[in-house]
């Protein structure tokens, strides 16, 4: 037996050749817990923990289940393109986020498009005087490189706007290789981390800049894929749906009003509106 550093979220764990391995909640595919477990898999989990009333929830675990679905896993622990939730279906990325419209179980998703850059947008609390943009820089880049054993190369930027700490990783399907852990993943596994419900087993994250704790009130993931994402008019707020239809039925109302005036003159003009 050993135990799975990396991921909590795992069973029958057993030591082969000096890594251990694990057999993921909900799927029973074995992982190695030497690295990251795919975000695919650990959502399944998730799901899994959730229905059966076993995942020990946390502080505002509501928000943090915020675009949580059950997912369909391929047999190497990526997502499937197409997600279904009983006859509602969608697309996704690598990532497991939704890039198009919901549709019926028709729906058509030739492949899975590759997310190639993450951005993640934190806002720590209020302080009295803002932080050292070199020590978050140097802090973060140590942590996503030897916690998530992301190659340094796909880090591209540490940015820090008081009170916003942005974080760009970009890495395109050219550039990984086999070995490297996905951004998604990494991602995935930092939002867990820093919003208090780390995945790794008894080994919480220490956001301390300076030997100063760090707070945050928000983290926002951004994700560019390397194709444009298929939203239509669907997904338009209904607010913003009832403002274009009030518009055109102002605009028809102004044709007949000016056609009408017109007959009662005895005579039509042509007018351009």
């Amino acid at each position: 037996a050993c135990v799975c550093e990396k991921n909590k979220r795992v069973t029958n764990c057993r030591e082969a050749n000096g890594v251990c391995w694990c057999d993921s909640i909900g799927t029973g595919l074995s992982v190695n817990c030497g690295t990251l477990t795919s975000k695919c898999l650990l959502m399944k989990a998730e799901m899994a923990h959730t229905k059966s009333g076993r995942r020990e929830k946390p502080k505002d675990a509501f928000e943090d289940t915020d675009g949580l679905y059950d997912p369909e896993c391929e047999n190497n622990g990526v997502f499937k393109a197409k997600q279904c939730n009983g006859t509602t279906c969608w697309c996704v990325n690598t990532a497991g986020v939704r890039r198009t419209d919901k549709h019926d179980e028709d729906l058509k998703c030739n492949q899975l498009v590759r997310t190639m850059w993450i951005i993640i947008e934190m806002k720590h609390a209020e302080r009295n005087s803002p932080l050292s943009a070199e020590s978050l820089d140097k802090f973060f880049k140590d942590i996503i490189t030897k916690r998530y054993q992301l190659n340094g190369r796909y880090i591209t930027n540490v940015l820090y706007e008081k009170p916003y700490i942005t974080i760009d990783l970009k890495q395109n399907s050219s550039e990984k290789s086999s070995e490297d852990v996905d951004i998604a993943d990494v991602a995935y596994y930092f939002e867990k981390d820093v919003k208090g419900d780390s995945l790794f087993q008894n080994n919480n994250l220490n956001l301390s800049i300076d030997n100063e704790a760090l707070l945050f009130e928000k983290t926002v993931v951004y994700y560019v894929d390397e194709i444009a994402p298929e939203f239509s008019m669907k997904s338009l707020t209904a607010g913003l749906i009832a403002v274009i239809v009030v518009v055109v039925v102002a605009i028809v109302a102004a044709i007949v009003v000016l056609v009408l005036t017109r007959r009662r003159k005895g005579k039509y003009v042509k007018a351009e509106v």
